[in-house]
This record gives C-alpha cells, structure tokens and sequence, in this order.
C-alpha cells in the first residue's frame, strides 16, 4: 500500500512537472493566435470580427493536423513505455511525411476558396474582404504550422517541454513585436504576414533542437521498405481521435454562421468570449495532455491500476482549476474589454456569456481529460460518437432553438454549448467507470 502511495505520488510530480511547460506553451501558442484580434482592436471592430471567423476555419485546419500529431504523442508514449526506441523513430519520420502532404493540399483549398467559404458563413459585408486577406496569407502558409505541430507532439513524448516552450515565447516575441510596427501604419494582412514569419523563426529552432535533444532522427531510411502497418495505426488512431475534434470545430463554424446573422457587434462580442474561455480551459488542456502522456507510459508497462489513479487525480486538477478561472475572468471581464473597446453592448453581452461559460468549462475540464485518456488506453470510437451525436443534436440544434427560435442570441448559443458539454462528460465518466476500457493495448495491436 505505501509502495503504491510513493508510486502515486512520484507520478503527481511527474504530471505537475510535464502540464506546466505545456500550459505555459499553450498559453504563449494561443497569444500567436489571439495576439493579431487584441493589437488590431486598437484600430478596428470590423478587424476583429474578420480574424475572429478566419480563426475559426484555421481552428478546423490545425486540427485537421491534430490528427496525426496525436497519434504521434500516443504512439511514441506507448512504444516508449514498451522499451521500443525503433518504431518509436518510423513514427518520427512518417509523421512528417504525412503532415506535409496534408498541409500542402489543405493551403491550396484556404487559397482559392476563401471567399466562397466566408459567403457560406454569411460573413458580413463590411467585414469580408479583411476576413478574406487574412485567412488567404495564414491559409498559404499552413506547411509553417504542420511541421511545427509535428515536432511537437514529438517533443512532447519525449517529456521535452522546456525546449516547445521556449521556442512558442520566441515566437510570440517575434509577433507582438512585428505587429507593434506594422498595424498601425498598414493592417490586418500585416498581422497576419507577422504570424507567418514569426512561426517560420519557431519551425528553424524546433528543427535545430530536435537534432541537439531527441533520441532518434528524421531519415528517408526509417520508410524503407514504406512502414504501411505502423502507417494504419497511425491513421486507426488519429481518425477517430481527430474526427472527435473535426466534428467540434465544424459544429462550432455553424454556431458561428448563425451568430453572423446578428451583426458586427454580436460576432464581436462572440470573438471576446471566445478568447476569453479559450484561457479559462488552458490549464485544463495542458494537464490532459501531460496525463495522456504518463498514461500511455503506463499503458506501454501494462499497469492499468496505476493508469485509473492517474484519471482520477488528473480530472480532480481539471475541474478545480477551469472552474476557478472561469468564475475569475467572468468578474475581471468588463475592466479587461475597457482596454479593448469603447462599445458597452459588446461589453456587456460578452459578461453575459461568460456567466454560461463558468458551466460549461466544469464539462470542458471532464471532456479534455477523459477522451485524451479514452484514447490512449485504446477506446478509440465511444468519444468520436457521443462527440458528433452530441455536438449536432445538442449544442448546434440547441443553439438554434435557443438562439434564433427563443431569441436569446448569442447567450442562447452558449447555453447550448454547455449543455453539450455536460452532457458529454457525464457520459464519459460512466465508460470510464464501466471499465470497458481495460484490456486494450495499441503497442501490442
């Protein structure tokens, strides 16, 4: 028993040491994000809701990337805790390959039908053409953004969190301060060119790094003879997990097209609150993926009693601290937009939305860490079908009920999405809790 006590204990550490790099790293990534929507609001609304809907197409196409960086981050966590360096390598050098080619095919699409696909959103008039600039500059650079993912998911599994987090604050550096110099005196596609360079200085150093830091090498020797198994787990994996995400973000263009139906001032203050509970689930977020982590290590050693203590001890974390800083942000709000913008609509409107928003990241928090865990333990499709399910019929049909058929708007939208959410994880705690889970291994698969 105190052996198990000292086991647990030394695996808390493990998972504090990993989540705060990674929420530090999270944290600096969603300032390159965000950083253009806050420096531009300076000089203009309509600017601001241009990036706020590019984004939420580039939210769609980086996790579109997602898909195989984290099959990346389970796979080489498990092979690792199984002892097998080897395949651990393909992995490295298959990830890659296939990012680019994804990235390179997804560019040309950004490019050529941004404006279709703005028109689809009933993006307003007066914001379109900004919307259209920004998303084609960011769209023709996404291979930037793919390579970077890639490494670091490998990073990641290798437990090198200093060195990503290191690199995000040079990137962010960078940003902030080309965008001091540009904005005022061009606009929006000046943001967006200094995110693109700023990501292109990140992408040079994560490939210096990874050459002086991992165990291993990116070589056209690991692909031959073409490693089609490891290739089909990769994708059995990272389907499924991506499609849980795909269907999140498509879910969330479609709440975003319904809000566009209210005006500038409403997908202005949506933009807001976005960012703002974008920051209230970060920790949340870093602390799932380090457990994703030490689980898959422990999944590699076969040690599924340790893996449900460390579920447990990880969602407790979660909920706690996303409830502290949404409950935080919804009183630090209006003094945090004051600096932001002048319009006392948006203003209040978006306080209103992070009064629903304190809910649901209580379901955010058990969603994040339950279906990272689901999948790394192996339970690959129960997440991806409650996620779509739910997703369409309760936070997309439920935004349209409560906000364009009962006219509460974007407060409306919201409480949807929190009923989703809840929704969601009380589901997940009960296949958890079932154990339906045990006895699946991807390593040995």
């Amino acid at each position: 028993m105190n052996e198990n006590k000292e086991l647990d204990m030394g695996r808390a550490k493990t998972l504090i040491f990993l989540s705060l790099p990674i929420f530090l790293e999270l944290f600096l990534q969603l300032l390159v994000g965000n950083v253009d929507q806050f420096m531009v609001s300076r000089y203009s609304q309509t600017g601001v809701a241009a990036i706020g809907n590019a984004n939420q197409i580039m939210n769609m196409v980086v996790i579109l990337f997602s898909v195989i960086s984290v099959s990346t981050t389970i796979l080489v966590s498990l092979y690792h805790g199984a002892g097998d360096q080897k395949r651990a390598e393909v992995i490295y050098s298959l990830s890659v390959l296939v990012n680019t080619i994804v990235s390179l095919c997804l560019s040309l699409l950004l490019v050529t039908l941004a404006r279709p696909i703005f028109t689809v959103m009933q993006v307003p008039e007066d914001v379109m053409e900004e919307a259209v600039t920004y998303l084609s500059i960011i769209g023709s650079c996404l291979l930037l953004q793919e390579l970077y993912n890639t490494f670091m998911a490998i990073f990641r599994s290798n437990a090198l969190m200093k060195e990503t987090m290191s690199v995000a604050m040079l990137i962010n550096l960078l940003n902030i301060g080309i965008n001091a110099l540009l904005i005022p005196r061009i606009g929006i596609a000046e943001a967006a060119i200094a995110s693109n360079f700023s990501r292109l200085i990140g992408l040079l150093a994560m490939v210096w790094l990874f050459h002086k830091k991992v165990e291993g090498r990116l070589s056209r020797q690991m692909l031959r003879p073409f490693p089609f198994g490891q290739l089909k787990t990769l994708l059995s994996i990272g389907l499924p997990s991506g499609g849980e995400s795909v269907s999140s973000t498509g879910s969330q263009l479609v709440i975003q097209t319904m809000a566009n139906r209210f005006g500038t001032a409403v997908v202005t203050a949506k933009t807001y609150g976005t960012m703002f509970a974008m920051v209230s689930y970060l920790y949340a977020n870093a602390i799932s993926q380090a457990s994703q982590i030490v689980v898959g290590h422990l999944m590699g050693a076969k040690d599924e009693a340790g893996v449900k203590r460390q579920v447990r001890w990880t969602m407790g974390i979660s909920i706690s601290i996303s409830l502290l800083v949404s409950v935080a942000l919804f009183f630090l709000c209006p003094a945090v937009l004051s600096f932001l913008t002048d319009n006392q609509a948006v203003i209040m409107l978006t306080k209103s939305v992070l009064f629903v928003d304190i809910f649901l990241e209580i379901g955010r928090a058990i969603n994040m860490t339950m279906v990272r865990d689901l999948q790394t333990v192996g339970d690959i499709l129960f997440p991806i079908v409650v996620g779509v399910i739910s997703m369409w019929l309760v936070s997309v049909l439920g935004g349209f009920l409560l906000g364009i058929v009962l006219q509460k708007g974007l407060v409306g939208f919201w409480m949807a999405m929190a009923a989703d959410e809840c929704f969601r994880g009380v589901l997940f705690v009960w296949r958890w809790k079932s154990g339906k889970w045990k006895g699946k291994n991807l390593v040995e698969k």
